[in-house]
């Protein structure tokens, strides 16, 4: 990034959320710089975001573009354990790894390292997560602090390097040993699971002593 674009990045939430339109914030970051996306793209800044990028980049304050979103309450992710069949979608899709577990076992949300980004979300085959409000009556930078930001940021780092670290092993594999395609493995990890969740539901249930 250029020193404009570092800045901006600077002064964003970091919470990786894509909704601004980019794969995440320096992504946001480095088009605003460049002219090619608004300073009104990111509803996790809100308003006061807007200003952050009106005062570094020279531009008047716009209201914020209702196609990428509203500002609100800043959410956190919490996961039904009950119904969590262990798939670790939610693990890759998780920008902070805020979100522990192993394969076919239940997951949890770490809440300190959650941003509420939402991306959790979609990618759950059984609908176990949910939304919470974890600052009703804040939002935007009143939902948030430049000391969450940086941790954010830093934990998203951390996370760029461990999914990067995960490829070079698969690549360094005998070709006779690759492991599948990731669509086709995720799909059959979720398929063995759901089938687990459905057998385990059929059960009759034990006889009381």
């Amino acid at each position: 990034m250029n020193g404009l674009a570092a800045r901006i990045n600077n002064a964003l939430p970091q919470t990786q959320c894509t909704r601004c339109g980019y794969p995440d914030c320096a992504g946001y970051a480095q088009a605003v710089a460049d002219g090619t996306a608004g300073i009104n793209q990111c509803p996790p800044g809100g308003a006061e975001g807007i200003e952050r990028l009106a005062l570094l980049t020279g531009q008047a304050p716009l209201p914020l573009d209702p196609q990428f979103g509203t500002e609100g309450p800043r959410a956190m992710a919490v996961i039904d354990e009950a119904w969590c069949i262990g798939c670790t979608l939610c693990l890759d899709a998780c920008p902070t790894d805020a979100i522990v577990g192993i394969n076919k076992r239940m997951h949890t949300v770490i809440e300190a390292h959650c941003t509420g980004c939402e991306l959790c979300i979609p990618v759950c085959p059984v609908d176990c997560i949910a939304l919470e409000v974890e600052t009703p009556g804040r939002s935007g930078w009143q939902a948030w602090s430049q000391t969450q930001a940086e941790a954010a940021l830093q934990r998203y780092k951390l996370h760029g390097a461990h999914r990067k670290a995960g490829a070079q092993e698969e690549t360094k594999a005998p070709e006779a040993a690759a492991p599948q395609d990731a669509n086709t493995r995720k799909r059959s990890i979720v398929e063995a699971a759901l089938a687990r969740a459905r057998a385990a539901s059929q059960r009759p249930p034990a006889a009381k002593p």
